[in-house]
């Protein structure tokens, strides 16, 4: 039976058991005040409780039957009424299922639980959709990224097979630098993919020991550019993959060294402790940013103002990494431009109590 079928038979139901107790107890109120003699005389004259139960058991009857049909046909109508807005629910998750993600429920009235639901279901619509159209835009950049070493490639091997008595050493170099380029690149995505998976090992980590160590791995990289990197702070305990929070600070120092001024520039990365939450901090002198670019710098293959120099360039998923690494820790990231050009970049993870072996 559907719904509506079993929610009118429940409202008829319940209009006849209410029916039945109501005319029950006008007969047991009735029967106390008639005396039980058939014999005497007629009803008019004395009634009794015989006479009064031969005329009172039609009426009763009769008006049982009748809240049968009004409980049937107004449980009907009433049940319909209640379940409309559901039939509307139904419709939009058919429409979504056959991959409309754009419609919207916008049940109107007032709250309820089914104005609850709908708006939860249009809500999830809304992120389904950007979450789609997210990963739509990222193939079509994934692809884009990897043909062009690809052609490069191509390119590079149709030049020497057209000239066999050219020297190869330049081509071998050219190759060697688009392979690599490749090779990071699918290294990045497979990265990526792995931390929005989260499928790994939760384990007690000290920020201001991966601070420390992304900032000394990448000094040769700072020295180079002429870019002081400096790295301090409180010890800060959160709980999650070594590897990958290790991924996520090397990629905010090294994006501050990248994208820093030519000569003089600086990296400060800190880590604090707060209620509850542990921060790591990673900001960097630069040129100024456009306000509305910063939101945009997480996503996939996205890049800020034109780079200062060619070399270590990066695939352009740093940022993205970071931000699905932090989701992945039940994190938050925030972005914020510098006064005076840079940017500043906060990590916000649930803090963990330091072991006891310290």
């Amino acid at each position: 039976m559907s719904v509506r079928l079993r929610l009118t038979l429940s409202y008829a139901g319940f209009l006849m058991v209410a029916g039945v107790l109501l005319l029950a107890a006008v007969w047991v109120y009735l029967l106390e005040y008639v005396p039980d003699d058939w014999n005497q005389r007629m009803l008019y004259q004395n009634p009794n409780r015989q006479l009064l139960a031969y005329t009172f058991a039609p009426a009763a009857a009769a008006v049982l039957g009748i809240l049968l049909v009004f409980g049937l046909v107004g449980g009907w109508f009433l049940a319909g009424r209640m379940l409309a807005p559901l039939t509307r629910i139904t419709e939009a998750t058919r429409t979504a299922a056959r991959g409309s993600l754009s419609h919207r429920i916008r049940l109107p009235g007032r709250e309820d639980e089914f104005r609850e639901l709908a708006d939860a279901f249009d809500t999830m619509l809304a992120r389904l959709e950007a979450h789609v159209a997210e990963q739509r835009r990222f193939a079509a950049n994934a692809s884009h990224e990897l043909r062009t070493p690809l052609a490069v490639s191509r390119t590079l091997l149709e030049v020497a097979r057209a000239d066999p008595g050219r020297a190869t050493g330049e081509v071998i170099d050219r190759l060697h630098a688009v392979n690599n380029r490749a090779i990071d690149l699918t290294e990045a995505l497979l990265l990526l993919s792995r931390a929005e998976r989260g499928t790994f090992a939760r384990e007690h980590v000290d920020l201001s020991l991966l601070a420390e160590e992304a900032a000394e791995t990448l000094l040769p990289l700072a020295e180079g550019r002429g870019v002081t990197v400096e790295a301090h702070g409180d010890i800060a305990f959160t709980t999650g993959s070594p590897a990958l929070l290790l991924q996520l600070t090397t990629n905010l120092v090294h994006n501050a060294i990248v994208h820093n001024l030519p000569e003089g520039g600086t990296v400060l990365v800190t880590t604090s402790v707060r209620p509850g939450a542990v921060e790591l901090a990673v900001e960097n002198t630069g040129a100024p940013l456009p306000a509305e670019l910063v939101p945009t710098l997480t996503e996939p293959f996205r890049r800020g103002v034109e780079r200062l120099r060619t070399d270590d360039a990066g695939v352009g998923l740093g940022l993205a990494i970071v931000e699905t690494i932090t989701r992945a820790h039940d994190g938050t990231l925030a972005l914020a431009a510098r006064p005076g050009g840079g940017l500043r970049v906060t990590v916000v993870l649930p803090a963990a109590a330091p072991r006891a072996d310290g």
